[in-house]
C-alpha cells in the first residue's frame, strides 16, 4: 500500500525537477518533503531519486512508479469528484415544484444564488396548483415544492412521508381599480365596507379559497366575475379595468403588473401561508441548501408587523 500524499510527493519532484521546488509547490519544507520520498523508497524497496548538483532525477524505479502513480492520483481525484457529484453539489439534479406568485416573485433570484454557488446541479422548475405540489413531493416528481394555505380554511394535512416547513405569512389586502372610493384612504378598510361590492372571485379554480370567500360573502361581497384561471394576474387585470374588486394577496398586489388601488382590511385575519414541502428522510446537500436560501429570501420579504 501506497500512501496518495508520498505519491504526490513523487510527481512534484519530478515535474520540479528538485525537492527544493517541488516543497515549495506542495507548501512543505524540504527536509519534510525528502522525509516523504525517503519513507515511499522504504515502501518500494528500491531507490527512486539520484540527487545531483543540478537537482533531482527519477531511477528506472522511480519513472516506473511515477507513471503508476499519476493514475493512481488521477483515479483518486476522479472518485473525489463522484462523490461529490452524489452529495448534489458539484452535479446531479435538483427538480424544484413553485405555484405561480412565489415561481415569479420569490423564487428566481433563489435560484440564481443557488446556481452561482452550485453550476454543475442541473435545476428544474414546475407549477402545480395547491396541494398538488405536496402531493408532487410525496410520489418523487420534486425534490421540494413552494405550496400555500388560506386563512381561514381547511388545514389539510400533507401526505405521509411530507413535511411542511413554514417561510412566510403574508396579509390578503384589498385591490380595486384605480380612482375608486375604498381606494381613497391610508388606514384599514373595515371588512363590512364590502357590503355590496362586486367582487372577483378566484374560488372555482382555488379550492383552498373557498373559506376566504364565505367571509367576504358573509361581509356581503357579491360575485360579480368567477376567474377561471388560477392566475392572480387575470384577476388583478379585471379589476384594474373596473370589473370588480378582489381579496388577493400582498405579495400579488405588490407584483401587480396593472395599475391598482390597495388598501389592507380590519380585522387583518384573512391571510396566506407559504411553506416549502419536502422530504427528510429523502433529502441531499443540495435541497438542503435550497431552502436554507429560500428561509433566507422569505424572511426578508416578510411584511412589517
Amino acid at each position: 500500500m501506497y500512501d496518495p500524499t508520498r505519491l504526490a510527493a513523487l510527481v512534484a519532484v519530478a515535474e520540479a525537477g528538485s525537492i527544493t521546488r517541488a516543497a515549495a509547490r506542495l507548501g512543505y519544507t524540504a527536509p519534510a518533503l525528502s522525509q516523504q520520498l525517503a519513507k515511499l523508497e522504504r515502501e518500494a524497496g528500491a531507490a527512486l531519486l539520484v540527487r545531483h548538483h543540478r537537482g533531482t532525477r527519477l531511477t528506472a524505479a522511480g519513472e516506473l512508479l511515477l507513471v503508476r502513480a499519476r493514475r493512481v492520483l488521477d483515479e483518486l481525484a476522479q472518485a473525489r469528484h463522484e462523490l461529490s457529484r452524489l452529495a448534489g453539489l458539484s452535479g446531479g439534479r435538483l427538480r424544484v415544484g413553485t405555484f405561480m406568485t412565489a415561481g415569479t416573485h420569490l423564487l428566481p433570484p433563489v435560484l440564481s444564488a443557488f446556481r452561482r454557488a452550485h453550476p454543475e446541479v442541473e435545476l428544474s422548475v414546475t407549477e402545480y396548483v395547491p396541494p398538488q405540489a405536496a402531493e408532487a413531493v410525496a410520489v418523487g416528481e420534486v425534490d421540494l415544492a413552494l405550496t400555500h394555505v388560506y386563512v381561514p380554511g381547511e388545514a389539510m394535512p400533507p401526505p405521509d412521508g411530507v413535511r411542511l416547513e413554514p417561510l412566510l405569512t403574508e396579509e390578503l389586502v384589498l385591490v380595486t381599480a384605480p380612482g375608486h372610493a375604498l381606494s381613497a384612504g391610508s388606514g384599514r378598510l373595515p371588512l363590512a365596507a364590502l357590503a355590496g361590492q362586486p367582487l372577483v372571485s378566484m374560488a372555482p379554480a382555488n379550492p383552498n379559497r373557498r373559506e376566504v370567500e364565505a367571509a367576504l360573502a358573509a361581509a356581503g361581497a357579491s360575485v360579480a366575475v368567477r376567474c377561471e384561471s388560477p392566475s392572480y394576474a387575470v384577476a388583478c387585470a379585471l379589476v384594474s379595468a373596473g370589473l370588480g374588486v378582489a381579496v388577493v394577496p400582498e405579495m400579488v398586489a405588490e407584483g401587480a403588473v396593472t395599475p391598482l388601488g390597495v388598501r389592507r382590511l380590519d380585522p387583518p385575519e384573512l391571510r396566506r401561508r407559504i411553506a416549502v414541502a419536502h422530504r427528510p428522510d429523502a433529502g441531499s446537500p443540495a435541497a438542503d441548501t435550497l431552502r436554507a436560501l429560500l428561509r433566507g429570501a422569505f424572511a426578508r420579504h416578510s411584511p412589517a408587523p
